[in-house]
């Protein structure tokens, strides 16, 4: 069973003060030297809340100096002159450490130059804590970047609502879903909550949330079943975990490599699949949102459109990033029923396919396609017309037509190409095309 949104809340108080009591100062001392893990919890001990602020630095980025009441933090190594990512975790059914914490809080410190502060809480998701650790952040509301996962995205999401929503930023990782979806803004994260929230949703259908919660929801590869994901209540846990994760392991590959997890607005999965999303003029005048570090994701408008669901697709390991490209399909003639062609790139090693459908009376069909190599590396593209349903004899029916590629996002023809030639295609038969594309 879920946790209750308020029992969050409750300790969620401790964060806030936590974040609020002491007095400013500069450059930090010598850090101390002491390091401290995550707790593990025994089920059988209660339910007890014992939350506990590990504080990494970039000086010391394995080590977790623990942040008491009676400590003063800037003798951690704590520095008032750099920004604040504080990092929370979901629900621990087992009370166990999060497996992902560690490469997760490196992964922040190799990206940015910033504090680090991970909040420990896996000694339960139900209880009361009341008292703040009465030391000093002495850093702007604006500087705070909070990542919550799960339940921890909404957690982070009334801390910032105690601060009126000038906390800098709120990242939320497949947040929370059961007992959140219904909901009041007050009890889980939406836009209000900071100056700029986003939302990575992989686990819609299950354990995350399917409505969007932030300025920027990112429903990759649809917001669920996640690729390499287990599809088998078989596999065990991992059938139930992984699209949930995905989240984290996306936001981990975006900080440790340099292509772009970018996505693109669009009413709904289905409809960007289809090729009628490919650009990001409305509502972000062209500038794309990209999971990541960057400032409000690349959104360079103000003010901020709420709640945008934007889509993208991506591969099944990590670095997880694809290049989307629009495909499109023009018969010399009309037919009387639904033409189905297939699409390949081929790269040296890569090979990625999709299935554009031309409605009938119709010339003109398009899809997107995800590939890993940039469009200039696909060396050659194979064509495949689907048959008929005359199974009683062989198809021979021939169509032609003529290909066109872009790379998304599409905001205007100079970088479309076609092939010079016309293609033609039998049924059942596949076509193979030489295609030259030039690197920018």
């Amino acid at each position: 069973m879920a946790p209750d949104p308020w029992e969050g809340c409750f300790w969620s108080w401790g964060l806030l003060l936590w974040l609020s009591v002491g007095s400013t100062g500069d450059a930090p001392p010598t850090p101390q030297t002491k390091c401290t893990d995550f707790q593990n919890a025994d089920l059988l001990r209660g339910t007890n809340l014992k939350v506990h602020f590990l504080l990494f630095t970039p000086s010391d980025p394995l080590c977790g100096q623990l942040v008491e009441e009676s400590s003063d933090i800037r003798n951690l190594g704590f520095n008032a002159t750099l920004g604040t990512k504080l990092v929370i975790h979901g629900f621990r059914a087992l009370g166990t450490k999060p497996s992902w914490i560690d490469k997760f809080i490196s992964a922040l410190l190799q990206a940015t130059d910033a504090n680090v502060i991970a909040v420990d809480w896996v000694y339960g998701s139900t209880g009361v804590y009341f008292s703040a650790v009465e030391n000093v952040l002495g850093v702007s509301e604006s500087s705070i970047h909070i990542i919550g996962v799960s339940l921890g995205a909404h957690v982070g999401g009334m801390v910032g609502q105690f601060y009126k929503g000038q906390l800098g930023r709120i990242t939320g990782l497949d947040p929370a879903g059961p007992e959140y979806t219904r909901a009041s803004l007050e009890e889980r994260l939406d836009p209000g909550d900071a100056l700029f929230v986003e939302a990575i949703h992989t686990d819609t259908d299950n354990l995350g949330i399917r409505i969007p919660v932030g300025h920027v929801d990112y429903f990759v590869n649809g917001g669920q079943d996640q690729p390499g994901c287990p599809t088998s209540i078989y596999a065990g846990y991992s059938y139930l975990i992984c699209d949930h994760m995905r989240a984290v392991h996306l936001y981990i590959s975006a900080l440790e490599n340099s292509c772009p997890l970018m996505a693109f607005p669009c009413t709904s999965y289905k409809v960007f699949l289809a090729g009628h999303c490919l650009d990001c003029f409305n509502p972000f005048l062209l500038s794309c949102p990209r999971i990541g570090l960057v400032e409000e994701g690349g959104v360079k408008i103000e003010p901020l459109p709420k709640e945008v669901k934007v889509y993208l697709l991506t591969t099944s390991t990590a670095p997880y990033c694809v290049h989307h490209s629009l495909v499109e399909f023009y018969l010399q003639e009309r037919r009387h029923q639904d033409t189905c062609v297939t699409v390949t790139f081929l790269s040296s090693s890569i090979t990625s396919s999709v299935k554009i459908t031309i409605p009938r009376q119709q010339r003109h069909g398009k899809g997107i396609i995800a590939h890993p190599s940039p469009q200039c590396q696909i060396n050659q593209v194979k064509f495949k017309f689907q048959p008929s349903h005359r199974v009683w004899k062989k198809d021979r029916t021939i169509i032609i037509g003529t290909f066109c590629t872009a790379p998304l996002p599409v905001n205007d023809n100079k970088n479309t190409v076609c092939l010079p030639e016309p293609v033609n295609l039998q049924a059942s038969e596949t076509v193979s095309h030489d295609l030259k594309i030039t690197c920018i």
